[in-house]
């Protein structure tokens, strides 16, 4: 089994680069602090005399040869970077979980014919250099060499020049390949595990999203001199028809949620009606059946809105993703090591994204979550006490074993579609 006292010491090693106050962390991607994460992660898989290579992307490997270096590989893995005052959990216990796990194979003399690697995947929070998930999402070909390249963070410095500034920019041929099975380990960063008193999230999927800019078109009037009934204000409409998007995603009741970002009003001054208004809109969902009628119902009940108060409205789709389904032959296996380990679990989907997403256009995927106190994450009161970790992690390493050990699961491996 897991030793959890090693993988407290790492985790608190971990923490403290880039530590804040009251026990948080900022360590952004390609920054000096997340070179020193890399190093240190680096140095504990040489430590273990696993095989390390960097990609083009600065994602990082280490693998333990199986019997068979040509047999697909198993996959565990997370990343490394975090939000700008974030907590020690996300993304790094799932970095972690996966080193410790191929530490108790060793220990434990498993003998197995596949190979397992772990890996750090680049720039999964989006803090630093957006969009969110370019590692992975470049390894597998959602997102092009050239566009990742080139992504600037706020103070215009590029992405290719600061990775290779750290000393992480790799090679193409280090990219994964042959890997028939990858599986993350993440806290909840949600409250329904704590509030169900379950301590393992079997995760079937991934929500869909739609992210929507929508711009409210009034007339722009003098506040003292226009009467109430003449006006054509952009801001009220927007608040009636934010409270309608709000009462649409309460009476959805199968997890449907709806956020407005950002709200923007012009002229923007205190003696003068609003004239524009333009709000951002997340809206995500998990029904794979329901998602695109759900993604045309927001927009119609939107248009209505703003027409009803007779002004005029666009809609723009910044960006959208269908519900991930995760293979359920995965999920079935940590499902029954859970029932045998007598750990309490539930089935549940991710409302947030993750590396695992894109991983799963291309090899079969599945995640764990493990609670979150509060429900909080991406803050410094982000927690998850010892013993649901350890349980947690027990779990990936049964499943992991079983996944490399069993004649009945060898079939089920088949290599990256990429």
């Amino acid at each position: 089994m897991i030793r959890l006292e090693r993988l407290k010491n790492r985790m608190l090693q971990m923490a403290k680069i880039g530590g804040t106050e009251n026990n948080g962390v900022t360590r952004l991607a390609l920054s000096q602090e997340d070179k020193k994460g890399r190093d240190l992660f680096v140095k504990w898989m040489q430590e273990l005399k696993l095989d390390v290579r960097i990609d083009d992307f600065g994602n990082i490997y280490g693998r333990k040869e199986g019997t068979d270096p040509r047999a697909t590989a198993v996959m565990v893995g997370s990343h490394l970077d975090s939000v700008p005052k974030g907590g020690r959990f996300d993304g790094v216990l799932g970095v972690l979980a996966g080193l410790e796990v191929i530490e108790s194979l060793i220990e434990n003399n498993v003998e197995h014919e596949n190979p397992i690697e772990i890996v750090s995947f680049t720039n999964e929070e989006g803090a630093r250099f957006t969009p969110q998930m370019l590692g992975s999402g470049a390894v597998t070909n959602q997102f092009s060499k050239e566009y990742t390249y080139s992504r600037k963070d706020k103070n215009n410095f590029i992405f290719c020049d600061e990775l290779e500034k750290i000393g992480y920019l790799g090679k193409e041929e280090n990219r994964l390949k042959n890997v028939g099975a990858f599986i993350e380990f993440h806290i909840e960063q949600g409250p329904i595990l704590e509030m169900n008193n379950k301590t393992i999230g079997i995760v079937e999927g991934i929500s869909g999203f739609s992210w929507l800019e929508v711009t409210v078109i009034g007339e722009t009037n003098h506040s003292g001199s226009t009467p109430m009934e003449l006006r054509k204000d952009a801001l009220s409409t927007t608040a009636i028809t934010i409270q309608a998007i709000q009462k649409w995603a309460e009476e959805k009741e199968d997890g449907t949620v709806a956020t407005i970002g950002t709200v923007r009003a012009e002229p923007g001054i205190i003696n003068a009606v609003p004239g524009k208004v333009v709000f951002t809109l997340d809206v995500r969902n998990g029904n794979k059946e329901q998602f695109n009628f759900y993604m045309t119902e927001i927009q119609e009940l939107i248009k209505d809105c703003v027409q009803r108060e007779s002004l005029n409205c666009t809609i723009q789709e910044i960006k959208a993703h269908s519900p991930v389904s995760f293979a359920s032959w995965i999920t079935n296996i940590i499902e029954e090591v859970s029932v045998e380990s007598k750990v309490p679990y539930q089935r549940i989907t991710s409302g947030a994204g993750h590396d695992a997403m894109y991983l799963n256009t291309v090899t079969d995927t599945a995640m764990i979550f493990v609670p979150s106190i509060g429900g909080k994450s991406h803050c410094v009161e982000e927690y998850t006490p010892c013993d649901d970790i350890e349980k947690g992690i027990n779990i990936l390493y049964k499943t992991i074993c079983r996944i490399l050990t069993s004649e009945k699961y060898k079939n089920q491996i088949s290599s990256i579609k990429l």
